[in-house]
């Protein structure tokens, strides 16, 4: 009698949202999970197998690599130090010098550099007394952004003057941080790439992003009115960053347009916001060519289905039957408890147009509470 093929598992350090749709995605494929989080009722964990423990816990860590055998990441706060760990009795994919990197934006703006990608000006603050310097070298107006750890607008304080500058130490952690020159952008793109252990890469076309308050609101896919040759330099700064990571899965590059040419703004080793869509509008989704890659498996197609956008829903509920009412669009609920400010779900939305799409868009954004700025067209 032949075995059957062996049944693969991950495990998913993180239990939010970004884990979850990891683990429906792998569900679909066969492959087992769990995930390690110190919140009970994890979003991830309402879907897979959960260790409750903290992400330096070692002896929790060590209780989700018994149950798997590989390991990956949903987001890039998880410590170095325990990715280091788990690689010791699993492979870790992405790799952890990548998880390292990325978790430092100083590192993070050096990798660029050293590969001739552009950034904007910068200079580093290791104190409160370093700040005069770093105005004077770089000008105003600036961003100090923490050098760890954050996101969604966190970690970060605006400076339009020198008089500001301690009160912007403590409003970005009062830590090590980095003086970024704000830029005098046209639109935030984002491009998502994903490689395999023998270097085959598939990039996914770049998308417009739009905020509000530091949160990511709305994603265009494709981002609208890209010229073919930014969306070629898009994928090419993409596959250098890749290679230079020695990359396994998804990585999301977050860029700044400018007259025509991209800033690189920031990096994550891992599936993303703005990759959502991907599920419904693109011929594989970000979730499950990262568990292909990481599993050794040949890479699906990343052509899209059409136009299509993702909508976060923010802060409130959402009437289930009201969204699924309109065409084209597809709720995406993560189970987290309701609070001001926090991603519960998202929406996507798919359009055989433009204007269809947009039709859609504003439709949902109705029902979501999306500004009218966010949808104001750019």
């Amino acid at each position: 009698m032949t075995a059957g093929p062996v049944t693969p598992s991950v495990g998913i350090l993180g239990g939010g949202q970004l884990g979850r749709m990891l683990a429906l995605s792998a569900h679909s494929l066969g492959v087992r999970t769990a995930c390690l989080d110190p919140d009970p009722a994890a979003s991830c964990g309402q879907v897979t197998r959960q260790v409750v423990g903290g992400y330096d816990d070692l002896t929790a860590a060590q209780r989700l690599a018994e149950l798997v055998d590989r390991v990956t990441f949903e987001f890039e706060s998880v410590p170095a130090a325990t990715a280091a760990a788990l690689a010791r009795e699993r492979p870790v994919f992405p790799p952890v010098a990548a998880l390292a990197i990325t978790q430092d934006r100083f590192r993070e703006k050096r990798l660029c550099e050293s590969l001739g990608i552009p950034v904007a000006a910068y200079a580093v603050v290791d104190r409160p007394e370093d700040l005069a310097g770093a105005i004077e070298r770089v000008g105003l107006p600036a961003r100090l952004k923490a050098r760890r750890l954050g996101y969604d607008g966190r970690g970060q304080a605006r400076v339009l003057e020198p008089a500001e500058a301690d009160a912007a130490w403590l409003a970005a952690g009062g830590g090590p941080a980095l003086l970024e020159r704000e830029i005098a952008f046209s639109r935030e793109l984002s491009v998502l790439a994903v490689r395999d252990p023998a270097g085959a890469i598939a990039c996914y076309p770049p998308v417009e992003n739009r905020h509000e308050a530091g949160l990511l609101r709305l994603s265009l896919a494709p981002a609208p009115g890209l010229g073919a040759g930014l969306r070629a330099e898009a994928e090419a700064l993409a596959a250098r960053l890749l290679v230079a990571l020695d990359h396994v899965g998804v990585l999301a590059v977050e860029c700044f347009e400018v007259d025509g040419r991209l800033l690189v703004n920031e990096l994550a080793p891992r599936v993303h916001n703005s990759g959502h869509w991907t599920i419904e509008a693109s011929e594989t989704s970000q979730f499950e060519n990262h568990l292909r890659a990481g599993l050794g498996w040949p890479l699906g197609g990343t052509a899209m289905r059409g136009a299509a956008a993702m909508v976060n829903c923010i802060g409130q509920a959402v009437d289930p039957a009201a969204v699924l009412g309109l065409p084209g669009c597809h709720l995406h609920w993560y189970g987290k408890a309701i609070r001001p400010g926090r991603k519960l779900g998202h929406v996507t939305v798919v359009a055989s147009s433009e204007p269809e799409l947009w039709s859609r868009i504003r439709a949902v954004a109705a029902l979501v509470a999306v500004p009218v700025e966010v949808l104001s067209p750019r």
